[in-house]
């Protein structure tokens, strides 16, 4: 990766979408260069399932996103999501070090300290550390410190959030981009990206659930007092909805979709009388042409939907216990199933809340905006995050400070963990 570029790759079920920014040297603001996005392959329920038909796929999209953009992409940050997902809350504590002082002042080593022992818990030999995101640091018993540094005390506790994905994913991951001739900077938690392009401060501290729909997986990541405390997955998404109406009105998967995009809604009472309309059926196998009322259509989808924000409510009480109710931010949407009309409203009368929004990245300049859109947040989020990343590099070429090579991969993830623990 450029010192002054960052590629955001995310490499959905139905979707692939690139994101290259670029920070200006002077300035040190980002911007968007150029996106795109294309239709994915080898992939299901996010789990890439054919090497070559992603590599091809990702090729595709990488090469749209550089002539919008006018440059060459050379490595890319991607996220990761679904049921390959795990994460769990620890606790560490460790004695303060007095560095031959009488008094005890809490120093950088001190929090490492603290933080190793957190997250010195097993995880299972087929799973790898994703992240690990400080959650509260408690000096002496008092908790709510974001930063203890400088402070005095005598014993140091960390909470920490540990997200784990399954190695083999990762694998393939890397395997994958790198027969597309990239070379992969990094893996993130997928909900953990759109935090950084959608979500604000106020409502990571007063706590907050971002959902994320996508095609073959619905994710969830609910925040709390400025971090993530608990992440969910639920196993169907937008490809079950298109399932549903290819069923019930007889046509190709295909065409279903295209209605799905073009004409769904998931919310009944949003259609009226008034603006009712007419849905062109296409005609199979000799079959004449059709019409059915986009009504009529709505009614197929928000049964799914329905259903599908039921299991989402389940996974997030199961995952939270009794701490959701403490949660006063909001509810934000993102991924392409939230583009559907509607879907505010729904989640509104089945989460028995009006602190619903969609997640729309924020406007970072550059000749595009288009990407402004809920199922951008992934790889917009992806180049906010790691903006840090980029000018943290090359701040270390400039001083000199690292002259060690190490596999590039390994080394940035681990650079990652560590911006993680400042952002939240």
């Amino acid at each position: 990766m450029a010192d002054d570029k960052i590629v955001g790759l995310d490499i959905g079920t139905s979707t692939i979408r690139v994101a290259i920014g670029e920070i200006d040297p002077e300035t040190g603001n980002l911007q968007i260069a150029g996106t795109a996005s294309r239709k994915s392959a080898g992939l299901r329920n996010g789990v890439i399932v054919n090497i070559e038909d992603a590599k091809n796929a990702i090729k595709e999209a990488i090469d749209a996103a550089e002539q919008n953009a006018g440059t060459s992409v050379e490595s890319v940050i991607t996220a990761i999501g679904g049921s390959q997902i795990e994460s769990m809350n620890s606790k560490g504590t460790v004695p303060v070090s007095s560095s031959g002082k009488s008094t005890k002042e809490i120093s950088r080593i001190d929090v490492e300290r603290v933080i190793e022992c957190a997250t010195a818990v097993k995880v299972p030999d087929d799973r790898e550390k994703l992240h690990v995101i400080p959650q509260n640091y408690i000096v002496d018993g008092v908790g709510g410190i974001q930063d203890p540094i400088h402070r005095m005390g005598t014993r140091l506790e960390a909470e920490v959030h540990i997200v784990t994905a399954a190695k083999t994913i990762i694998q393939n991951l890397r395997s994958t981009v790198s027969r597309a001739d990239y070379i992969l900077d990094g893996v993130m938690l997928k909900t953990l990206a759109q935090t950084q392009s959608v979500c604000h401060q106020d409502e990571l501290e007063l706590g907050s659930i971002l959902i994320d729909f996508g095609a073959g997986t619905t994710d969830v990541l609910i925040l709390f007092k400025g971090a993530p405390i608990a992440t969910a997955s639920v196993p169907v998404g937008g490809n079950l909805v298109t399932n549903d109406i290819a069923l019930v009105t007889g046509i190709p998967v295909a065409e279903a979709e295209k209605i799905k995009i073009e004409s769904g809604c998931c919310w009944l009472p949003t259609i009226t009388p008034e603006n009712d309309r007419e849905v062109i059926l296409p005609g199979v196998g000799g079959r004449a042409p059709e019409a059915m009322m986009r009504s009529q259509l709505c009614k197929i989808i928000q049964a799914r939907m329905e259903q599908i924000c039921l299991m989402v409510r389940s996974a997030i009480q199961k995952n939270t216990n009794d701490s959701i109710k403490e949660l006063t931010g909001n509810i934000i949407l993102t991924g392409g199933g939230a583009k559907m009309d509607g879907i505010v409203e729904l989640i509104q009368n089945m989460f028995c809340t009006s602190s619903v929004r969609l997640g729309i990245p924020e406007n970072l300049g550059g000749i595009e905006e288009d990407y402004r859109r809920p199922d951008f947040a992934t790889v917009i989020g992806l180049v906010v995050a790691n903006k840090s990343l980029a000018q943290g590099r090359d701040s270390r070429k400039r001083s000199k400070i690292h002259s060690v090579k190490k596999d590039k991969s390994k080394n940035s993830e681990s650079v990652l963990k560590k911006i993680f623990k400042s952002l939240f």
